[in-house]
């Protein structure tokens, strides 16, 4: 058996390779690398011939590694990455002069927590520099960060791997009631304060998967009286109505003329992290944003 050379390899269908065992999906390797389908397809072809191995094998909803892509993944990301830092070595990041755009994964409830004070430090620091908030499915942020689509993914995301990523802050979820709500003038702590809670009605955002995780674990779906597709209209509909609203405390102690409550919920605690893509980790432009936004919000 004839013994395969590095000088036998083209460096896309490395990438190509890289892109297929990501997405596990053809179609969708050939989408993130502007190539089409067949060219796709005659390359994978070439690449098997090449390995002398399968490499994919046709699956549910797409294709799965054979054991050899398996052993081969991380070797062939990390070399894709080093040559990327290589390269991206020679470009200079001025931030004063910059007129790069970033594109952001952020939720609503992010925007209003963290956009004033990051707009305002690049106001400051770098004024032509652009900001484009983009929210991708959450399945697809691995994906849209290896491929350039967005350069960050802000937030509470534990489905998102195979990322770097920076721990930036702790909060947990609480409730936000109006000011002066018939429910905070009793004290109630601990399981106490757990089962008082059926005494409220609840506002719940359909976008915020973790805040209805918690109505259903507390088995307060029943409590439930209006779902709203988006976040920043609970403070509005929580100071003209005794509805109650769960989210993040950060987020709760920023509005003024409410009632926080902190009941020990089931999983109360997260983490808000900064993720970005291995690929792009050495981008002079990605380290500078990276460095601005941990040195505005990581604890």
């Amino acid at each position: 058996m004839r013994r395969m050379h590095i000088k036998d390899i083209d460096l896309n269908l490395l990438r190509l390779f890289d892109a297929v065992y990501r997405t596990r999906n053809v179609s969708r390797a050939a989408e993130l690398l502007d190539l089409t389908q067949p060219a796709a397809s005659q390359g994978l072809t070439r690449l098997r011939a090449l390995i002398q191995d399968p490499l994919f094998m046709r699956g549910a909803g797409g294709v799965q590694p054979t054991p050899k892509a398996q052993r081969l993944a991380e070797p062939v990301r990390s070399a894709l990455a080093t040559l990327e830092q290589a390269l991206g070595e020679t470009a200079a990041f001025e931030p004063a002069s910059a007129t790069r755009s970033f594109h952001i994964h952020m939720s609503d409830i992010g925007e209003s927590r963290f956009l004033p004070e990051l707009m305002v430090t690049l106001r400051e620091q770098a004024p032509g520099v652009r900001v484009e908030t983009r929210p991708v499915p959450r399945e697809q942020i691995t994906e849209a960060l290896d491929a350039g689509r967005i350069d960050f993914a802000f937030g509470f995301l534990p489905m998102v791997k195979e990322t770097q990523r920076s721990n930036l802050l702790k909060d947990r979820y609480v409730v936000l009631l109006r000011e002066g709500h018939p429910f905070t003038r009793k004290r109630r702590r601990g399981k106490a304060l757990l089962d008082a809670l059926r005494e409220l009605e609840f506002v719940g955002v359909r976008s915020h998967a973790d805040t209805l995780r918690i109505v259903q674990q507390m088995k307060l779906e029943g409590r439930l009286r209006l779902v709203t597709e988006h976040f920043l209209v609970l403070p509005s509909i929580v100071r003209a109505t005794d509805l109650a609203a769960i989210m993040p405390r950060n987020i709760a102690h920023g509005f003024e003329g409410y009632a926080v409550v902190e009941p020990e919920f089931p999983q109360r605690d997260f983490t808000v992290s900064l993720h970005w893509s291995r690929r792009f980790e050495a981008d002079p432009g990605n380290r500078w944003m990276r460095g601005v936004i941990e040195g505005l919000f990581k604890e």
